[in-house]
């Protein structure tokens, strides 16, 4: 049977819905995802192997309007990373930041956005 004090301290150790549990979820799956475009970019980078012919055909479908929205998320998911994992290590290296973490949250999501929105815009400017 666990003393009291060891469930009390596994009890505060969990997430209970806040900012720091999305942001770890939506870290974990952004570099999920940005592995996943890591990837398909060496694989796509290896068609150069069967011609010319093969890899502009696949350039061009990245190149298209279907590919450009899918860019554009992955702009997001990386700018998002980068943040969310600079906040990861404010966390682990100055365990006083535990205490200001909402606030480092809503920091990466303002830096995220300041960057991401205009981005974006230029990113599917050439669609509209």
């Amino acid at each position: 049977m666990e003393s009291t004090a060891q469930t009390s301290d596994y009890n505060r150790s969990r997430y209970k819905g806040g900012s720091g549990m999305w942001s770890w979820i939506l870290h974990r799956g952004s570099g999920l995802a940005v592995l996943g475009f890591l990837f398909l970019h060496v694989v796509d980078t290896s068609l150069v192997m069967f011609g010319p012919d093969v890899y502009n055909a696949m350039a061009h479908l990245y190149e298209s309007a279907l590919f450009r929205p899918m860019e554009v998320l992955l702009m997001f998911l990386v700018t998002f990373h980068a943040f969310n994992g600079l906040r990861v290590i404010l966390l682990d290296f100055w365990p006083k930041t535990a205490r200001i973490q909402v606030q480092l949250s809503r920091a990466v999501w303002v830096i995220t956005l300041a960057i991401f929105i205009p981005s974006a815009y230029i990113m599917l400017e050439p669609i509209f």
